[in-house]
């Protein structure tokens, strides 16, 4: 079954996907804490805030906003997708120069963020299964 990127439902089975694998994924060393802002959002008001916490060693993805994060992104909906769904990096750095991506704190962590997550096949399945969930 499938669910719109970001919704409730779809926040809920990328969660479990990612539970499913817990134990199996290496454990990120760096603590990056990003506030993300997701405009264009085709259901809801059309606005989803969400975070990146990985303070605990583990990639946590959640809706609502942390109190004290190291920055804060704003981009729109589609730009969003390819970049968590797809991992498109060459979308990324193109949105990102193109003005589609806008940090706000420390713009270090954000670039730390694309290689501070560790790759494993177990990281490549919990991928291509959140792939699968996705409208």
């Amino acid at each position: 079954m499938t669910h719109p990127f970001l919704s409730e439902e779809w926040m809920d089975a990328a969660r479990a996907i990612r539970e499913k694998y817990a134990d199996q994924v290496p454990e990120v060393p760096t603590s990056i804490r990003i506030n993300q802002v997701i405009t264009d959002v085709p259901f809801g008001d059309g606005q989803v805030d969400c975070h990146i916490d990985t303070s605990s060693g583990s990639l946590v993805m959640e809706l609502g906003e942390l109190d004290d994060a190291d920055a804060t992104i704003t981009t729109d909906y589609e730009t969003a997708q390819a970049l968590f769904v797809t991992q498109d990096q060459a979308v990324a750095m193109q949105a990102f120069m193109n003005g589609k991506i806008k940090v706000q704190g420390d713009m270090m962590k954000m670039i730390a963020m694309q290689t501070a997550i560790p790759a494993n096949d177990f990281t490549e399945k919990i991928a291509a299964e959140i792939k699968q969930i996705t409208a």
